[in-house]
């Protein structure tokens, strides 16, 4: 379990739970899970929230709408929620002109905020942010700063503009990356994290004699890029060291998830999705990356980059249920010398 985390403004003043005593209207944009924490948190404030925007349900035909935490939450407290194609959009800058909120509050959204929308309310619009801005600027930070290496992250508040993640810094809380932590352990955390600050940054502006003044400019030098993950980013590239596939394992939990092809002499490749790996500390091999140097009950060992090695421990076969790699090999011939990796050109389908 990671360390109690440190809660600071962008002067550096320590962040408490204070609520300013004048309270202020609301819109909060959001979709995903990691604006929940924060909704409710407002929800109970002080401040009222006048109205949610989220993002439209994309329904496959045949198929259930995917869940959508924010609107839950948000109808479970009986506040309207509207959800616009584009909030950029005439139609839906003009709605929101008529609710008539003091400020706009972004969190998990899906959508860039254009100055004519961020110019409505009249204290502008603040994000919470998964990273400690300027680093990791974009859709996924928390992934990218495990797949960075980095020793530490935080959630942090800014005042937006219409550039992406560009804003004032407001408020940050720093915490530890545990080293066995995963993106979908991490996030939670991150988005509880954020709550005091999005509070606290909502004092900030209603206290300052011009909001457009308040926090902390981010150094350019300073930027780093998260981008939207897809589901190509999940293929191992066995030429990098077990360290790094290891925390891209953990990066990728739970989705896009961790894949590989176990590669058979005359039969089809086998789509295997890696559910637990770990390193092989101290362990060497000079075998090509992705050759299975040994395989046992404690798992399959791989060669990676670097001449380490990563042994997985739990596996989901394409079609199949989870399982530790044990009960894999009891079905599965996978002998030393075999191969993970891509699917050869022409393979796949067969």
């Amino acid at each position: 379990m990671s360390g109690p985390a440190e809660r600071r403004d962008a002067e550096g003043r320590p962040v408490g739970p204070q609520v300013p005593a004048s309270p202020v209207t609301v819109v909060v944009l959001g979709t995903g899970p990691f604006a929940v924490p924060m909704l409710r948190a407002i929800i109970a404030s002080p401040h009222r929230v006048l109205a949610v925007v989220t993002r439209p349900d994309r329904v496959a035909p045949g198929r259930r709408p995917p869940r959508n935490p924010v609107r839950e939450a948000a109808e479970a407290a009986g506040i309207p929620v509207l959800a616009p194609d584009s909030v950029n959009a005439p139609e839906s800058t003009a709605a929101l002109r008529t609710i008539g909120a003091d400020l706009f509050v972004v969190c998990d959204y899906g959508q860039i905020l254009s100055a004519d929308v961020l110019a409505i309310p009249r204290l502008g619009g603040i994000n919470l942010h998964g990273s400690l801005l300027p680093r990791h600027r974009g859709a996924a930070p928390v992934q990218w700063a495990i797949l960075s290496g980095d020793a530490t992250t935080g959630a942090c508040v800014i005042h937006m503009t219409p550039a992406l993640d560009a804003g004032r810094v407001l408020a940050t809380a720093e915490t530890p990356i545990g080293p066995h932590e995963t993106a979908a352990e991490l996030e939670p955390r991150l988005a509880e994290l954020g709550v005091p600050l999005v509070i606290h940054a909502i004092g900030l502006l209603v206290a300052a004699t011009d909001p457009l003044d308040v926090g902390e400019p981010q150094d350019p030098a300073l930027v780093t890029r998260a981008p939207r993950l897809s589901k190509s980013d999940s293929l191992v590239d066995w030429s990098r060291p077990a360290v790094a596939i290891e925390r891209r394992w953990r990066a990728m939990e739970p989705w896009p998830r961790t894949t590989s092809f176990l590669l058979r002499e005359g039969a089809a490749p086998v789509r295997i999705v890696l559910e637990q790996v770990t390193v092989a500390e101290g362990r060497r091999s000079d075998a090509a990356p992705g050759t299975v140097v040994e395989a046992d009950d404690s798992g399959m060992f791989v060669a990676c980059g670097d001449g380490t090695v990563l042994v997985i421990v739990k596996v989901v076969p394409e079609g199949r249920r989870s399982m530790t790699s044990a009960e894999f090999l009891r079905g599965t011939l996978v002998a030393k010398g075999q191969r993970f990796g891509s699917v050869p050109h022409g393979s796949a389908g067969r």
